[in-house]
């Protein structure tokens, strides 16, 4: 970009790839540089304090996560995406958090495997610049590899990282997947987005395990999402009253998020909750065996847990649920379950309902 003529050019191509991301369904686009510096000190510290939990492959790859270029040779430039993915009304969803007998799935799981659709769109944003350039160097992510996607979102204006850690949108909230192209494209940059969360710490009190330990400061042990998710051996006996209903995941951060009011529901046909995951019971749940599991999660983000998580993490929900002889039926099916972690859940549900604290 040395004339010009070359800086003209390239604004005339960073529109036209603002259009084709708009036709591809996504809802903004943003172009960040590669200098992750303030975000690579910040993911140092949190690394040193423990917050990853068992998550190890947050530290594997060295500096490769905050080096754009260590990662992909080449790559001076980001094109973050955006997609919207909110499936329903945002007050059907509190609805459901710590009902007595329905399960909670967060809003994100509840239809295609989001990395399948985002990363399809943008290798087709990436075919359709390809077909606009020639040849050109790029690789695409979405949420696959060791990127700071949070960071450079928030570089290239797409949004800014709240104090809940997730990305949050001035005029559309936080209900979105981000997704990046790495390119050696010499793209004019956008301004980075600024903080606008202010004084609010509504998603600091509203968390059911006080996971965000303090502004911008998420604690992963603590997390639901983490629990019910990442983690792969038991749960800890005394976070699990608190993580009431919810078998996947936790939405209560964003929920309670007043700059979520700008959100909208997605038009997107991929996101739309599958299988009665918005009003099913428990114990329903409870009652899948594993050919259920994953017959009714392909294509879905939740099989990534396995069945034997999924029963362990159903079993603690219906600890927390109201005390009934269906629920207690129910633990009593698996009592003898092969797995020892789900004996365990099981055993620890069947007592607190007998401790009558229920």
């Amino acid at each position: 970009m040395d004339s010009e003529t070359d800086v003209e050019r390239f604004d005339t191509l960073k529109a036209r790839i603002r259009t084709y991301a708009s036709e591809l369904g996504f809802q903004d686009l943003g172009i960040s540089g590669i200098d992750l510096g303030t975000a690579e000190a910040r993911l140092q510290a949190w690394l040193a304090a423990g917050f990853h939990g068992t998550m190890n492959y947050m530290q594997k790859h060295g500096s490769k996560r905050s080096r754009p270029a260590e990662l992909v040779p080449g790559t001076i430039r980001v094109i973050s995406v955006r997609m919207d993915y909110l499936p329903e009304d945002q007050d059907s969803a509190k609805a459901l958090l710590d009902h007595p007998s329905r399960a909670y799935v967060s809003r994100y799981a509840l239809g295609r495997d989001y990395h399948k659709v985002v990363r399809g769109r943008l290798k087709r944003l990436a075919e359709r610049i390809r077909e606009d350039v020639g040849d050109y160097g790029y690789r695409v992510f979405v949420d696959s590899a060791p990127v700071l996607e949070k960071a450079i979102a928030e570089k290239a204006g797409v949004g800014w990282i709240g104090k809940h850690t997730n990305v949050i949108n001035r005029n559309a909230g936080s209900w979105f997947f981000l997704g990046e192209l790495y390119t050696d494209l010499p793209l004019p940059v956008d301004a980075g987005a600024s903080d606008h969360c202010g004084s609010c710490r509504a998603c600091i009190d509203v968390c059911p395990t006080d996971a965000i330990v303090g502004p911008y400061q998420l604690d992963a042990r603590r997390c639901i999402s983490y629990l019910t998710i990442e983690l792969k051996g038991p749960i800890p006996e005394a976070l699990r009253p608190h993580i009431g209903n919810r078998i996947y995941g936790c939405d209560d951060c964003q929920l309670f998020c007043p700059w979520n009011k700008f959100a909208r529901r997605s038009a997107e046909p991929d996101f739309e909750a599958r299988h009665g995951l918005t009003d099913a019971t428990l114990t329903e749940l409870f009652a899948w065996t594993e050919t259920d599991f994953l017959e009714r999660t392909e294509g879905s983000a939740i099989r990534r847990i396995g069945y034997e998580c999924w029963l362990r993490n159903v079993a603690v929900a219906l600890g927390n649920a109201d005390t009934s002889a269906e629920v207690l039926a129910a633990l009593e099916h698996r009592r003898d379950h092969a797995s020892a972690l789900v004996r365990e859940h099981v055993e620890w549900a069947l007592a607190r309902h007998a401790r009558g604290t229920r």
